[in-house]
C-alpha cells in the first residue's frame, strides 16, 4: 500500500462483470479530474492466444485436464506484483496490452490475440487502476493483494457467472456451448484455488444474485437482467461506512448483516458511485498530503 501512489484493483473471474465496474470507475475519474493508469489483467497472461492454444493441446496430450488462464502456470504473477510494488514506491512500472479483437489490434498493426511490447507507464498519474483476474492473488511465491489500497471483488453467484460466460463467449467469440462448458470444467480446480480465495482478501465485494430460475445455467437462453437480481454488498471493515445514508439513497435496500447491504440489482452503478467516490477522495487527499509533506520536508 502507498499513500503517494495509491492502487485500486477490481478482481473477478471471466464473465463476472468486472468490465462494467471499470466503466463506473472511468466515470468517477472523469468527473473528479483524476488521471489514472489503467492496467488490464489479461496483459499479464503468460501466453498469447496461439501459444495458449498450443499449451492446452500439449497439456491434454500429457494428461493434464486442468490447465487454465486462472492458475500460475499461465500467468505472470511475479511481474504483476512487481508492477504494483514499483508503482506504490514511485509511480512507475512496465505494462503492455493484450489485443482482444481486430478493432483493438488495428492501431498496432498486429493480429488479435497478441501482446503489445512492454513499455513504461505514463508518468505523473494520480493512481493505478487494475481490472482482471488476479488483483488479490496470493501464492507461496507472490502476494499481489498486499500492495493494493482499495480491493474490490465482483463475483456473481456461480450459476449466473456461468450463464454470463456462456452467453458472452457464444455471442462475441463464436464458441459453441459445448466448448464453453469444457472451458468452465477445465478451469474449476484453478478457480477454487486462485480465484475464490481472493474474495476473502477484498475490502468490498459485489455479488449479484438472480431472483429467477438459473438452476441449469447450461441451457439458459437469456442472462437475468439487473432488475431480476439483488445486489449483495459486503464490507470487510464497516467502520466509517455511513449505512443509514446508503440505505436512504438506495431505495428498497436493507441490511442482511451488520456489514452487508442488499439492494436491487439495477442500482449497482448508483451504489458504486455512492460508495467509491468518497473512498477515492480520501485516497487522493492522502496522496496530496503525503506529497505535500515530501515537498516541505515534514516527517511522515
Amino acid at each position: 500500500m502507498s499513500a503517494r501512489h495509491p492502487i485500486i484493483a477490481v478482481t473477478g473471474s471471466s464473465g463476472a462483470g468486472t468490465t462494467s465496474v471499470s466503466k463506473t470507475f472511468e466515470q468517477i475519474f472523469r468527473r473528479e479530474h483524476i488521471k489514472a493508469a489503467f492496467v488490464e489483467g489479461d496483459s499479464f497472461h503468460r501466453y498469447d492466444r496461439a501459444e495458449m492454444k498450443a499449451q492446452l493441446a500439449r497439456a491434454l496430450e500429457e494428461g493434464d485436464q486442468h490447465l487454465s488462464h486462472f492458475g500460475p502456470q499461465t500467468n505472470l504473477f511475479a511481474e504483476l506484483e512487481e508492477l504494483f510494488r514499483l508503482y506504490g514506491e514511485g509511480g512507475t512500472g512496465r505494462v503492455r496490452k493484450y489485443l482482444h479483437d481486430t478493432a483493438e489490434a488495428a492501431p498496432y498493426g498486429q493480429p488479435p490475440g497478441t501482446f503489445t511490447p512492454w513499455e513504461e507507464l505514463v508518468a505523473d498519474t494520480d493512481l493505478l487502476f487494475y481490472e482482471g483476474l488476479h488483483g488479490a492473488v496470493v501464492t507461496e511465491e507472490v502476494n499481489v493483494a498486499r500492495h493494493v489500497d482499495l480491493l474490490i471483488g465482483v463475483t456473481p453467484v456461480i450459476n449466473l457467472e456461468w450463464i454470463q460466460k456462456l452467453q458472452r463467449d457464444k455471442a462475441t467469440r463464436g464458441y459453441s456451448a459445448e466448448a464453453v462448458t469444457e472451458t468452465i470444467l477445465r478451469r474449476m480446480p484453478d478457480y477454487v484455488s486462485y480465484i475464490c480465495p481472493q474474495f476473502s482478501r477484498t475490502h468490498i465485494n459485489f455479488q449479484r444474485v438472480p431472483v429467477v430460475d438459473t438452476s441449469n445455467p447450461f441451457i439458459a437462453r437469456f442472462i437475468p437482467t439487473p432488475d431480476e437480481s439483488f445486489l449483495v454488498i459486503r464490507f470487510a471493515n464497516p467502520r466509517g461506512i455511513d449505512f443509514p445514508y446508503l440505505l436512504s439513497m438506495l431505495k428498497d435496500s436493507f441490511m442482511s448483516r451488520p456489514n452487508t447491504i442488499v439492494c436491487p440489482g439495477g442500482k449497482m452503478d448508483l451504489a458504486m458511485q455512492l460508495i467509491f467516490t468518497p473512498m477515492i477522495w480520501r485516497l487522493i487527499e492522502r496522496r496530496n498530503d503525503a506529497r505535500g509533506r515530501e515537498r516541505t520536508g515534514v516527517p511522515r
